[in-house]
């Protein structure tokens, strides 16, 4: 009995594969040509649309045979977007350069608002001028110059913001050395020494929230034999 179970159950264990290789060479051929028609009928069309560097693409397919429940015409639509020229970050660079010159006539040294503020390596040139808040650094944006982060755009306007003229000043800002976080405390430091040149009454509030206090912290040097400032090597009593 259990020799003839195995004997049924064979012939259902045969991969499905097999019945295909077995395939007379005339059908496989029409299969193949059926096949390449169908590509060949694919049609695909290219739009560009109204908004700017954007460039969109469809595919439509309706000659393959679908069953009658999945009968639906098969699309598919890419879009792509494509970066903005780096010209124009120049020309806006360009443009704001001149607005700067001709804010500033002969540049920041002949200005009389003027304060210098450091911080670790960086180094910050701030002149002050009465406007709507406007910040620029090194030409650019105060923004984009400082990645959108809110706590280094926080340090820029802290010392406005406690006397009460974040939108009576526009801040020019010349920086160098450092990273975006030394430097951004470095123009807080600049911006206050500023503003005592504005008035000796600012001096007091200033104090008060510790904005005319130079941070002379820096990195603590690398030692002989340390693998740090103070980071030692493993200890091997043998």
């Amino acid at each position: 009995m259990r020799r003839e179970r195995e004997r049924e159950t064979l012939p259902n264990l045969i991969p499905l594969s097999s019945s295909l290789c077995e395939l007379p060479p005339a059908t496989m051929a029409l299969s193949v040509s059926n096949l390449a028609s169908s590509l060949s009928s694919l049609s695909f069309s290219s739009q560009v649309s109204q908004g700017p560097n954007t460039l969109s693409f469809s595919w439509t397919n309706s000659l393959f045979s679908l069953p009658a429940k999945s009968a639906r015409r098969a699309s598919l639509s890419v879009t792509a977007t494509v970066a903005a020229p780096a010209e124009v970050a120049e020309d806006d660079t360009m443009e704001l350069k001149k607005y700067v010159k001709s804010r500033l006539p002969g540049g920041f040294a002949a200005q009389k608002i003027i304060g210098t503020g450091r911080r670790k390596c960086a180094i910050a040139r701030v002149v002050l001028q009465e406007g709507t808040g406007k910040v620029i650094i090194n030409y650019r944006d105060a923004k984009e110059y400082l990645q959108g982060n809110p706590l280094w755009l926080q340090y820029v306007k802290v010392p406005l913001v406690t006397l009460g003229y974040e939108n009576s000043y526009d801040v020019f800002v010349k920086a160098h050395g450092g990273g975006l976080s030394g430097q951004a405390q470095a123009i807080t430091l600049g911006v206050a020494r500023a503003l005592l040149k504005v008035s000796a009454d600012h001096r007091s509030p200033l104090k008060k929230e510790g904005l005319l206090t130079r941070d002379a912290r820096v990195v603590e040097r690398k030692k002989v034999g340390l693998k740090k400032a103070r980071k030692a090597p493993q200890f091997s009593k043998r």
